[in-house]
């Protein structure tokens, strides 16, 4: 992994100047379609499963002219009815809405603000690549899924496209050019390859393995053997996903956030704004700590809520890096906050009855900035929440954690991975800590800077200054 200590160009926000309040109502847009070959991408797995249920009724019948005749007519009305939908979706921008039409049978008009907009990702699936085409992403605050898809237009109209939603979203002329960025940090496949291979999925996927070798040869049952084959399947199917999803790891520095690229197949363009981010967990398994080698990951409002590894893929701001490294791009949404020097309490010596292993691993902290809770033993888990993200605090209390005088304090953050519960305190310390904490965060909301993404990002000259801080000279080399 590298860093580069080039930082984005002195000119860059004078270029990007705020426009008047009468710009961000500019006038209507054009209603715009999709691409035509919209239908051909989203109808391919429908093709996929004719030809799946098709084909086994053909085998079984050993009718084959059937079959073919039934595979043309579903080819045909698949094709018909990606038609209706693509000429009846439509687009435009309306003022500070983008305004999205679909449906034919069933007509659906949906409203978005864009000064809600959380993120604007581009997406390229293989075979969208192939055509050079792109699925523009909408993640919007408080939504629970992505917003609105817009699949599929050309990779430059997506470009366009995403460039002129930043810029309302910023509060800049529609017309302004996409940012200029420089380089912070890549990835290289091979410490992504090591650190997959020591995840705990993997390894968990290796001992199955090898448990069910020596029950077969204790045993000497052959037929254990075919159990290796799902367990085999497994371990190849954590690498896989790991490597090409996250192959290619790049973030960039540009005013209106961080942007990340990345993938091998499918490849995912997408900007962590500034002031967006909901909180930050720093992720160390147990055989990465050899190497110093951290993750972190973030709540975005929308990312979250999506389901399974696509939500987690997108939640991701580094898949591996050793701490000094990911301690320099923390500082870069978290602007002043130094995790290391933030005082912890360590939970009180009774927890142990409930977390006999580990139990000295639960620590919490503040400072004026940020909440942190620590917790884990073969994975440690270090959750940052900003005193003004904070959505609620919560005191939780089980049955023996009464009897211990015990009790959690959760301060909670939109839908994610950042988990900040500080576990197993001490009750009385519990309310005063949770009194404390909803009270920080009061204050620090009605200090909290603009939300607009340009004007809440810092200055291109204190940018060129923190090129030189100590976090950045001492960032770590991974060489695998």
């Amino acid at each position: 992994m590298t860093e580069s200590p080039e930082t984005a160009p002195a000119q860059m926000r004078e270029d990007l100047s705020v426009a008047p309040d009468a710009d961000l109502t500019a006038a209507v847009t054009e209603l715009r379609r999709l691409h035509p070959a919209t239908p051909l991408l989203r109808g391919w797995k429908f093709f996929a499963v004719a030809v799946a249920v098709l084909g086994q009724e053909a085998v079984r019948n050993l009718n084959f002219k059937l079959f073919l005749l039934q595979l043309g007519g579903a080819l045909v009305i698949g094709l018909v009815l990606g038609l209706f939908s693509w000429w009846f979706t439509k687009y435009r921008i309306d003022g500070e809405n983008l305004n999205v039409e679909s449906g034919f049978l069933f007509r659906r008009s949906r409203r978005i603000r864009i000064d809600r907009l959380q993120a604007v990702d581009i997406v390229r699936p293989v075979l969208a690549r192939m055509l050079g085409l792109a699925e523009l992403r909408l993640e919007v605050a408080g939504g629970g899924r992505t917003e609105a898809p817009l699949a599929y237009l050309t990779e430059p109209d997506a470009h366009r496209l995403r460039a002129e939603l930043l810029a309302r979203a910023a509060g800049l002329d529609a017309s302004t050019p996409e940012a200029p960025e420089s380089q912070l940090v890549t990835v290289p496949p091979g410490p992504l390859l090591a650190s997959t291979l020591l995840s705990a999925p993997f390894l968990v996927a290796s001992l199955g393995i090898v448990a069910v070798l020596v029950f077969s040869l204790i045993m000497q049952e052959i037929v254990g053997f075919a159990f290796l084959i799902p367990w085999v399947l497994g371990g190849i199917g954590v690498i896989w996903r790991q490597f090409v999803s996250e192959y290619g790891f790049t973030v960039s520095e540009s005013p209106d956030g961080l942007r990340i690229r990345k993938g091998l197949l499918d490849t995912r363009s997408q900007t962590v704004p500034p002031g967006r981010v909901q909180g930050v967990e720093i992720e160390q398994q147990l055989l990465w700590r050899t190497k110093g080698w951290v993750k972190l990951s973030v709540d975005v409002a929308g990312y979250g809520g999506g389901t399974g590894e696509e939500s987690s893929n997108a939640s991701t701001l580094l898949p591996v890096a050793p701490w000094p490294v990911a301690r320099s791009l923390l500082q870069r949404i978290l602007p002043g906050v130094d995790v290391d020097a933030i005082p912890r309490t360590v939970a009180p010596r009774s927890a142990r009855w409930l977390r006999p292993i580990g139990w000295r691993n639960l620590k919490h902290g503040y400072d004026e900035a940020v909440f942190v809770t620590d917790a884990g033993w073969l994975t440690r888990r270090t959750a940052v929440v900003p005193h003004p993200k904070m959505q609620s605090v919560r005191i939780k209390q089980g049955p023996l954690q009464r009897r211990l005088g015990l009790a959690n304090v959760h301060v909670d953050t939109p839908v994610g991975p950042v988990n900040a519960v500080a576990l197993h305190r001490d009750a009385s310390l519990a309310r005063e800590l949770a009194q404390g904490q909803a009270e920080r965060s009061r204050h620090a909301r009605r200090s909290a800077g603009p939300e607009r993404w340009m004007q809440s990002a810092p200055p291109a000259d204190s940018a060129a200054d923190s090129a030189d801080s100590p976090a950045e000279k001492d960032s770590a080399q991974l060489d695998g």
